[in-house]
């Protein structure tokens, strides 16, 4: 089978397409034969080496295809089910076929195909745990989500929509704005053009909002704390421009007693039971037509490394899938 690995960390270029054996499924895994994959900007932390792990490294963390075949003691799938996976705590999904645990594999609801599924998965769940889990949105709440037009934004602005907030969301460009006020934006700022802090301030006369959703981090991050309305949540989730530098945790209190959290997936999906309840939130309604996905883009496995140059340089909205 083909598959992409990185032999040396690096940019786009250390991405090589490998010729791979076909794994073979071991107690509790399902071998799972890939029709779509997610890019998410994960993978670029983890082809640059900023969460390490030994090489030659495998890459993705999100799919959507049948299983193949099943390993002993297997009892949450069968063969030729429809299924998608994210996180699973092995990279492996950049390739043809792939062994995921099978607890952690997900069956696909009537109206959901891969592609679907490899767009909804990670970034879905992502947004639903930061706006039911994270910080709980509620009718009324004031909300700012930055980078809205990307694959979790457009998802993030359509559950606050849904929650009832007041959302302020940031974009790069006039397209990216529509695509924001189309997921469920109130007021879209250019950061390109306008300082997010001062408009915050001004359309909330002077109150902030009670939670920033940042994926930014360096270049938002204390602007982002600027905004929030006493006892408010930035909540990062992602580092697109940098990790946040060192700073002094006594700003939370003269800010106005603030929350700072830095969550991921895995640790709101923990158990099955979670991991379904969540996914579950998130398929179901993509089923129904009431959450939409937008696919952005769709490269061929063999473009990965044009994908990764795309999604760093912020061309992309929506979601970017990898076609094997």
């Amino acid at each position: 089978m083909k598959a992409i690995r990185v032999h040396q960390y690096g940019g786009p270029e250390a991405l090589k397409l490998d010729e791979l054996p076909i794994p073979q499924p071991g107690p509790g895994q399902a071998l799972v034969k890939i029709e779509a994959i997610g890019l998410n900007f994960i993978d670029v932390y983890h082809r640059t080496g900023l969460y390490p792990a030994p090489l030659p490294r495998p890459m993705g963390v999100e799919a959507a295809g049948l299983v193949e075949a099943l390993g002993p003691d297997v009892t949450e799938v069968r063969v030729g089910d429809r299924v998608a996976y994210a996180h699973t705590g092995a990279p492996g999904a950049y390739a043809e076929y792939a062994l995921v645990p099978s607890a952690r594999l997900v069956s696909l609801p009537t109206g959901v195909d891969t592609r679907m599924a490899a767009a909804a998965m990670l970034q879905g769940m992502t947004a639903h745990y930061l706006t039911h889990s994270t910080y709980p949105l509620k009718k009324g709440d004031a909300c700012l989500i930055h980078a809205a037009a990307g694959g979790v934004g457009l998802l993030l602005c359509q559950m606050a929509r849904g929650a009832g907030a007041r959302l302020f969301a940031t974009v790069s460009t006039e397209e990216k704005a529509r695509l924001a006020r189309e997921a469920g934006a109130e007021v879209v700022i250019r950061y390109t053009e306008q300082d997010f802090e001062t408009e915050v301030k001004r359309l909330t006369d002077g109150r902030g909002v009670q939670v920033v959703y940042d994926s930014v981090a360096k270049e938002t991050f204390e602007k982002s704390l600027n905004c929030l309305a006493p006892r408010g949540y930035l909540v990062l989730y992602g580092q697109s421009s940098g990790p946040v530098p060192p700073f002094d945790v006594n700003q939370l209190s003269g800010k106005g007693s603030l929350f700072l959290t830095r969550p991921t997936l895995g640790h709101y999906t923990r158990t099955r039971e979670e991991l379904l309840e969540r996914a579950h939130g998130v398929l179901n309604p993509v089923s129904k037509g009431t959450l939409k996905l937008r696919i952005g883009a769709t490269f061929p496995l063999a473009e990965v490394a044009e994908a990764h140059r795309q999604l760093e340089g912020r061309k992309t909205t929506g979601k970017v899938l990898l076609i094997p």
